[in-house]
C-alpha cells in the first residue's frame, strides 16, 4: 500500500460521488421535464468545471515545482495550502451535513430558473454546482499527496476513487444500485476528518521547517521502533491519516486539537425539527437515507 493510497482514493471517492449526485439530479430533472435539448449546455458546464479544477492542481504543483525557488518557500506554501484545504473540507463536511436532505429541491430550483434563460445560464448552473467540488477535490489531493515517496501512486488513487464514485452513480441513477447516502456520508465524513487533522499536522510541520513555527526538534514522543514508516502498515496509517512515528510536541497539540472537537461536533446528533401533528399520522420514510438519486 504506496503512501497517501488511501487518503487519495477517500478524496476521489467522497468528492467525485457529490460531484456525480449533483449531475444525476440535473439530468434526470431535464429528462423529467422533457428539455433534453438543454442536456449538451449542461455537459459543457460539468466539462469545463473539471478542465478548471484540472488546471487549478497543476497551477499549484507548478507553482511548488517550479515558480518557488528556495526550500523555504515551498515549505511555506505547502504549509499555508494545507491550512486553507483543512479549513474548506471542514466547512464541505459540514455544509452536506447541513445541506444534503434539501439538495435536490436547491438544485432543480435553479435549473428550473435557468431554463427559462436560455443554454447559457444552464451551463453556468451546472458549471457552479461542479466547481466548488472540483476545486476542494484539487486541493485536497494536492495537500493528501504531499510527502508521497512516488507521485504515481496518489494520481492512481484519486483516479480509481473517482472511477468507483461515477459507478456508483450510475448505479443509483439505473436503479441498480440501493446504498444508503446517509451512512456513506456520515462514515466517509468521519475519515476525512482524519485525513483533514492529519493534514492539518503536516501543515504545522511545514511551517516548523520554514522557520515561521518553532519546536521542530522537540519530539512529542518516538515510536518508530513499533511504526516503522517503511512498512506497509506504517506506510498505509501515514498515508491516510499522516500519524508518524516521531512527531514534534506542536505537531501533536495541532492534531488532537482539531480531530477532537470537530469530530465531536460532527458526531453530535442534529436537532431535527418537530413534524407537524397531522403528519405524524401518516407514514413517512427516512428523511435522511437516500438510497437513489431522485428523478
Amino acid at each position: 500500500m504506496g503512501q497517501a493510497f488511501l487518503a487519495s482514493y477517500l478524496i476521489g471517492l467522497r468528492e467525485g460521488l457529490e460531484v456525480t449526485l449533483v449531475v444525476s439530479i440535473l439530468i434526470a430533472y431535464l429528462v423529467k421535464s422533457d428539455r433534453r435539448r438543454e442536456l449538451l449546455p449542461l455537459w459543457a458546464g460539468v466539462a469545463a468545471a473539471i478542465v478548471l479544477s484540472v488546471l487549478f492542481g497543476a497551477l499549484l504543483t507548478y507553482t511548488e515545482t517550479t515558480l518557488l525557488a528556495d526550500t523555504q518557500s515551498r515549505e511555506l506554501f505547502e504549509a499555508i495550502t494545507s491550512v486553507v484545504a483543512v479549513v474548506l473540507v471542514t466547512w464541505m463536511i459540514f455544509w452536506m451535513r447541513r445541506t444534503a436532505r434539501r439538495l435536490k429541491g436547491e438544485l432543480t430550483g435553479r435549473l428550473a430558473s435557468a431554463v427559462g434563460v436560455g443554454g447559457l445560464a444552464v451551463a453556468g448552473i451546472a458549471f457552479v454546482s461542479v466547481i466548488r467540488e472540483g476545486l476542494e477535490t484539487a486541493l485536497l489531493f494536492y495537500t493528501a499527496a504531499q510527502g508521497a515517496t512516488s507521485t504515481l501512486t496518489p494520481l492512481l488513487a484519486i483516479s480509481a476513487g473517482i472511477a468507483t464514485s461515477v459507478l456508483i452513480g450510475f448505479g443509483l441513477y439505473a436503479g441498480a444500485l440501493r446504498v444508503n447516502l446517509t451512512r456513506f456520508f456520515t462514515i466517509s465524513g468521519v475519515l476525512l476528518i482524519f485525513v483533514a487533522a492529519g493534514i492539518f499536522k503536516y501543515g504545522i510541520h511545514d511551517f516548523q521547517e520554514a522557520g515561521v513555527l518553532p519546536g521542530g526538534d522537540n519530539l512529542a514522543f518516538d515510536i518508530t521502533g513499533v511504526l516503522d514508516p517503511t512498512s506497509w502498515y506504517g506506510a498505509a496509517i501515514s498515508g491516510m491519516f499522516n500519524i508518524t512515528g516521531a512527531p514534534s510536541v506542536l505537531e501533536t497539540i495541532a492534531y488532537l486539537a482539531y480531530l477532537v472537537p470537530v469530530l465531536a461536533l460532527f458526531l453530535w446528533p442534529s436537532r431535527k425539527p418537530a413534524a407537524p401533528a397531522r403528519a405524524a399520522a401518516a407514514p413517512t420514510s427516512n428523511p435522511e437515507t437516500t438510497e437513489h438519486v431522485p428523478a
